[in-house]
């Protein structure tokens, strides 16, 4: 890591600015230039997406990776915001935990276009002939790609604090507000830095179906790259394809050098050490803004006021203190609660029941229900060979920090990489040999998912202590016994945090795999996704609903009863 020591020069006049201060500021200006650009063009008409349509000429790409990474970016920072407060609330409550991580587990398999089929609409009468309605329906799909991974990262973080971290906090008698800002966040950053890139990755995968909305009757095309490359899939133009995955490229690496690098190389300070680490991640853009001399002046004090708010002892208003006792035990409470939360699921049944009856039947029930049957099997069998091949890969770089970086850029740039681009290839090969869609059409399934599980699996390998490392190595623990009884119980709750959002993530994207087309060409696989997909471009909203409840019916069953229990036993048995 770059030293972080001030010169005598510079502490003597820390506000003179120096040539880094320069560069520094260009960088600066610019991001803030075209954040202003960004913002300007939402507030145009919304005619004036019909009156300039999407172009595949190569001259527009870069106006088009500008549109969509804003709307990536701004919804990467509501998604931290949604983070912070649904998981700690989560964590810290017994009774919220048992309502709100089903809830998680059921918004995180409602599809992309479940979301969009009914919130599109409310956007644009948000902002009525505004573009600014249909950008908000964009960026908060895209935030449905993000949110659920993060919030599932923080939430397992904030679960597993290590015990002696936890009596210091108490010993120290901090306050909540202190406990959050000095302990728990800075404890789960390392992981949720992993997990946010992942985010921002895994929102590319869905980026065409939030830019090219096409609900019913209703259809909206947003200047971007999703929409770029839903135009050349209709064209079947094959350059177009090849410039929207070079221009993609370009963009990945460039907010991994300018964004993401330097955050992960500052947040190594937070790794869980008792001993120096071996490696620690570099960037050259943070080094940058450390050889400044104003800007560091003006981040230092910055530094000193933000370390004070963390500081700073806040607690709850003082109530009066009443004397009485309520006539109910603990475990009567919490029955009163179960009972509660069962009510509202029964009346949230009933009021699809009751949406769905007049024109549903049972065949058509049980017709959609055995097509989930077909998209489980594919889940399960993806998810096995995703995690036989990506956890000892995982593993592999998450110790070796320096690997992390040269293959950071090429991870996140495999886990950005849409389905829709691959298209082309599949549908050329299903159709040349005779193959059937049923099979070959689930490997997109996991083309975008996979990633959570190997991102998840780097960042517990990183955070994972280097003195249990040691220690391991002194007591001559090698091959299978290594990672039998060091390394997978030290990475089991960043795997299954992983292989939770994965799974849900698999469902989603089932919406865009099982649905494959190149031209006039169209293949379809069955399944619960190819349903819902069908059903939302007719704007049949019973069907839609139904599809969806079937999903989310299934995702929450197989959480029950195998993610959740692998959690707990995680949380229980392997915590450091």
């Amino acid at each position: 890591m770059a030293d972080q020591r001030i010169s005598p020069a510079a502490l003597a006049s820390p506000f003179i600015p120096n040539l880094w201060d320069l560069l520094a500021l260009v960088f600066i200006l610019l991001s803030l230039v075209l954040i202003v650009w960004g913002a300007h063009v939402t507030n145009a008409p919304l005619s004036a997406l019909d009156a300039t349509p999407i172009s595949l000429a190569p001259a527009h790409l870069a106006d088009y990776a500008l549109r969509t990474t804003l709307r990536m970016l701004l919804a990467i920072v509501f998604s931290l915001l949604f983070t912070f407060i649904y998981a700690t609330v989560a964590a810290k409550s017994p009774r919220a935990e048992r309502v709100m991580i089903p809830v998680l587990d059921i918004l995180q398999s409602v599809p992309i276009l479940g979301f969009l089929t009914f919130t599109v609409v409310f956007f644009l009468n948000l902002f009525p002939g505004r573009v600014l309605g249909a950008e908000l329906a964009s960026v908060f799909a895209i935030f449905t790609s993000q949110a659920w991974n993060m919030a599932f990262s923080m939430f397992q973080s904030l679960k597993n604090i290590p015990q002696d971290l936890d009596e210091a906090a108490a010993s120290f008698h901090l306050t909540p507000w202190q406990r959050f800002w000095r302990l728990e966040v800075p404890f789960a950053t390392p992981g949720l830095v992993w997990n946010t890139m992942m985010s921002m990755s895994g929102g590319w995968f869905f980026v065409v179906a939030s830019e090219a909305i096409t609900v019913g009757n209703t259809s909206i095309t947003l200047p971007g790259l999703g929409s770029y490359v839903a135009l050349a899939i209709e064209k079947r133009n094959l350059a177009a394809i090849l410039y929207a995955v070079g221009t993609m490229l370009a963009v990945i690496v460039a907010y991994d050098q300018l964004l993401f690098r330097p955050i992960v190389a500052w947040a190594d300070k937070f790794r869980f050490e008792q001993t120096a680490s071996e490696n620690v991640p570099h960037s050259w853009m943070l080094d940058l803004f450390r050889q400044t001399r104003a800007l560091r002046a003006l981040s230092l004090r910055l530094g000193t006021l933000a370390r004070g708010a963390s500081k700073w002892p806040v607690r709850l208003p003082s109530l009066p203190k009443l004397r009485f006792e309520l006539p109910f035990s603990t475990r009567q409470i919490d029955l009163v609660w179960n009972g509660l939360v069962l009510a509202l699921a029964l009346a949230a049944m009933a009021a699809i029941y009751a949406y769905l009856a007049p024109t549903i039947s049972s065949a058509e029930v049980g017709h959609a229900f055995m097509l989930g049957l077909y998209t489980l099997a594919r889940v399960a069998v993806l998810m096995v060979l995703a995690t036989i091949i990506w956890v000892p890969v995982g593993v592999w770089i998450g110790l070796r920090p320096r690997v992390a970086e040269r293959l950071q850029p090429l991870v996140q740039f495999l886990a950005a990489f849409p389905a829709n681009i691959a298209f082309p290839v599949f549908v050329v090969l299903i159709v040349r040999y005779h193959l059937s869609p049923n099979v070959w059409l689930s490997p997109l399934m996991i083309l975008g998912t996979q990633w959570y599980i190997l991102f998840n699996v780097i960042a517990g390998a990183s955070a994972f202590p280097t003195d249990l490392r040691e220690a391991a190595r002194s007591f001559h623990f090698r091959g299978w016994r290594w990672w039998l009884k060091v390394m997978l119980p030290g990475i089991f709750p960043y795997y299954v945090t992983g292989a939770i959002t994965a799974s849900g993530g698999c469902w989603n994207a089932a919406l865009v795999a099982e649905v494959a087309s190149w031209g006039s060409t169209k293949l379809t696989a069955a399944g619960l996704g190819s349903y819902i997909a069908e059903a939302s471009s007719a704007g049949d909203f019973q069907k839609v609903v139904l599809g969806i409840a079937i999903m989310s019916l299934m995702v929450t069953m197989i959480n029950r009863a195998l993610w959740r229990p692998l959690y707990k036993f995680s949380e229980r048995r392997l915590t450091m």
